[in-house]
């Protein structure tokens, strides 16, 4: 492996580490276990997150006629929620912040054992004979220790500690925009040879199924405006740490590395257009 694809792998581990502490340093106990106690609403965010998106995203695969690895590559970030720039996005949309934060957390901690599975029984149907396989145990336990051991450090320093997470927070979160241009940064040079084969289509389904799975979100979000901005950001934006982490260690080298950083970029703009409309121009159609 080329000495840049290394530090690039490295720092995508970094980042996904760095990610889930600064989450968890944000968000009291007290807020996560009202979202627990509210199993609707988990259903419907699991529902949201896990079986409409991938669904949409398998669809809409067969429909452009996407390749097996930039089908992988989608389908990565498709099965990967729990983004941790939602809650911002709710916030800019004047929704309810704090759903938006204990369903990121708890999708992002989910994620760690059912994107793997989700993984292994979709990639098969996209596959179009293509050896696309992933170690799901593998990807299990860096997950795990790259997800759900410093988020749960991170929640740890907010209950024993909170005054410290306060502290920490604004150092964490300043650190984490570094490290996530750094990252994409890096890979879109390291992909730019084959970033330069995705086709325009490429760029009309990632438009279509983020704003399709912002909708199914927001439909989700039941009659309160504030909690279907909520649920549709937090359902929209997805955990591109995550897919990077997947897509480096199962498919390197690859179109699917390249699909994943095309999304991650594509989103972020789409999302953060819908957040301010809804925020700022009041698109009453939307639940405001």
């Amino acid at each position: 492996m080329p000495p840049l694809e290394k530090i690039a792998n490295l720092l995508v581990l970094i980042l996904l580490v760095e990610m889930m502490i600064t989450v968890g340093l944000g968000v009291s106990l007290r807020s996560l276990m009202a979202v627990f106690a509210d199993a609707e609403l988990l259903v419907r965010a699991g529902l949201g997150n896990y079986f409409v998106v991938p669904a949409i995203a398998v669809s809409l695969l067969y429909l452009f006629h996407a390749g097996p690895m930039v089908s992988a590559g989608f389908l990565l970030v498709a099965a990967s929620p729990g983004a941790p720039f939602a809650p911002s996005l709710t916030a800019i949309a004047r929704g309810n912040v704090s759903v938006s934060v204990a369903l990121m957390v708890i999708l992002a901690g989910s994620s760690a054992i059912l994107a793997p599975l989700c993984l292994s029984v979709l990639l098969p149907v996209i596959a179009k004979g293509a050896n696309l396989q992933i170690d799901s145990v593998r990807i299990l336990r860096t997950l795990l220790l790259t997800q759900l051991i410093p988020l749960g450090v991170g929640l740890a320093v907010r209950s024993k500690r909170p005054l410290l997470a306060d502290r920490l927070q604004g150092p964490a979160n300043l650190l984490m925009g570094l490290l996530s241009v750094a990252v994409l940064a890096l890979l879109f040079w390291i992909q730019y040879p084959t970033l330069r084969q995705l086709h325009v289509r490429t760029f009309v389904g990632i438009g279509v199924l983020v704003l399709l799975s912002l909708l199914a979100g927001w439909a989700l979000g039941g009659g309160n405006s504030e909690l279907r901005k909520a649920l549709g950001l937090t359902t929209s934006a997805r955990n591109v740490g995550v897919a990077l982490v997947i897509a480096t260690a199962s498919f390197p080298d690859s179109v699917a590395v390249t699909a994943v950083i095309v999304f991650a970029l594509s989103q972020i703009v789409l999302v953060t257009i819908v957040a301010f409309l809804w925020g700022r121009l009041g698109v009453r159609g939307l639940g405001v």
